[in-house]
């Protein structure tokens, strides 16, 4: 299978690296435009296009270092910064703008209460994106660990 268009969505955790890749290796050799999105989300007490310094600061580190992930492959990037109230609906809208062809979304292994927990950017994702949705889960043990839980 392979796309002409991929956004990758991304937070500065750990599978970031291996979803750029996912996503690049996915895409066309000759046509391929990869967008990788960072969604700042900014608290309701705020208004959506208030100026956040250290979380724009750290979104331009992330999104610096996965274009460097991705200049190994040979696809058209473009790396974009946006604020919204959800990361989800953000991750949606920017789909639906660019019309691609699939969302590619990483998930590190977590628990809340001790069960697994996806949190509430994917499943929003899931249910509201028009394209394609490519989960990548980190395994549940770091095999660097000695058997510790990944978190």
């Amino acid at each position: 299978m392979t796309l002409s268009s991929a956004l990758v969505a991304v937070r500065g955790v750990k599978c970031d690296d291996d979803v750029v890749r996912l996503a690049c290796e996915l895409l066309s050799a000759k046509k391929g435009k990869l967008y990788i999105l960072h969604v700042i989300e900014v608290e309701r007490g705020l208004p959506v296009d208030a100026e956040i310094d250290l979380a724009t600061a750290r979104g331009e580190e992330v999104l610096s270092h996965l274009e460097e992930v991705a200049a190994h492959y040979k696809c058209e990037i473009d790396a974009e910064l946006i604020q919204a109230r959800h990361a989800g609906s953000g991750v949606v809208q920017e789909a639906v703008e660019k019309a691609v062809d699939s969302i590619v979304l990483g998930l590190p292994y977590r628990e809340r209460y001790g069960s697994f927990s996806m949190g509430n950017t994917i499943p929003y994702v899931l249910k509201n994106a028009p394209c394609r949705v490519i989960l990548w889960r980190d395994p549940m043990w770091d095999p660097s660990s000695n058997g510790q839980l990944s978190r």
